[in-house]
């Protein structure tokens, strides 16, 4: 009988065929268990629920200086560019970020990955470096949120957490931040004429086709972790995990272009998977080293930049070694 690992992971389209069971790993069966992505963090870095988990990339990469308690994998449930990550009020006078130099910028956490793109993004191609403003933390539209992990940052940079009951989107709205770099949107961004608020970009997407343009880079936000005992005693499960979830993806992808039958309630995803295609090739969400190592050098570089990773990690530090050679399927 095979073993039963319990998987804690968003329900994605790309990895939807391993929890139908349409897609099996080799060797195991998958307790998969589709939640949020902030209960998964929560629960697998408090409490280490879970044999196999989504993971924050910027959250992984600070364990390994404090236990490495987990081993990824390279595969990538979340990527996303983050140029309409950072949000402004409606009346603000600000539409060039490097204009926030002095100011002072809301984030739910320092550490999460969407704010180090943000940063590593405004200071590396749009002059804001990063300790030019102040960061404030804590929850985007419910009070309460705290860093999952302790850091250690360099006198340089400042961030505080707000006062006890405030939101960053209410702050914003009030006039006592100048931005929020948010990978979520802001409560009232999503109500009419979008709350008294507006994107700093006038056209992030734009903005975001021209980043990868240049850098070919496709951001990656997260990644799949073993807990390292589950690891240690299945060395075999990483690959095996790996094989599964591209072919998983690969039925995902396959459909999305369909236009004899609609798979999805939107009426021209034909049309944009085409321009995707046209944009990025026909593998736009690889999984793997080699095809992610331009964007995770990148990360890794702005990681330790912006006072987190104690040291600059290269790509291949971070996946276990029987996953580092192209997966075949």
């Amino acid at each position: 009988m095979s073993p039963v690992f319990t998987m804690a992971c968003q329900g994605y389209d790309r990895m939807w065929p391993l929890r139908t069971g349409e897609v099996r790993v080799a060797g195991a069966e998958l307790n998969f268990l589709a939640l949020p992505v902030e209960e998964t963090f929560f629960r697998m870095l408090r409490f280490g629920e879970f044999d196999i988990a989504e993971l924050s990339l910027s959250t992984y990469v600070l364990t390994l200086s404090q236990g490495a308690p987990f081993v990824a994998v390279p595969v990538f449930p979340s990527r996303a560019f983050r140029h309409s990550a950072v949000y402004v009020r409606q009346d603000s006078p600000f539409t060039d970020p490097a204009a926030l130099a002095g100011g002072t910028v809301g984030v739910p956490e320092y550490q999460i990955t969407a704010a180090v793109w943000v940063r590593g993004i405004l200071a590396e191609h749009h002059g804001l470096p990063v300790e030019s403003v102040r960061y404030r933390t804590g929850g985007l539209d419910a009070p309460g949120r705290e860093e999952k992990l302790a850091l250690d940052l360099p006198p340089g940079v400042e961030v505080r957490p707000i006062r006890e009951g405030e939101t960053l989107s209410r702050m914003l709205l009030d006039g006592e931040l100048d931005a929020v770099y948010s990978a979520r949107n802001p409560g009232p961004f999503n109500d009419e004429g979008h709350g008294g608020l507006r994107r700093l970009f006038p056209d992030p997407e734009q903005m975001e086709r021209d980043y990868h343009h240049r850098t070919g880079i496709f951001p990656v936000m997260h990644t799949l972790v073993l807990r390292r005992e589950i690891y240690e005693r299945n060395r075999w499960l990483a690959r095996e995990l790996v094989k599964a979830c591209v072919r998983a993806k690969a039925i995902a992808l396959s459909g999305l272009g369909e236009t004899a039958a609609l798979p999805y309630a939107l009426p021209w995803l034909w049309a944009e998977v085409e321009r995707t295609r046209a944009a990025m090739g026909e593998d736009w969400w690889p999984y793997g080293v080699e095809p992610n190592r331009a964007a995770l050098e990148t990360f890794l570089r702005y990681s330790h930049e912006q006072g987190l990773a104690p040291r600059r990690y290269e790509p291949d530090e971070l996946f276990a070694p029987e996953t580092l050679a192209e997966v075949v399927v």
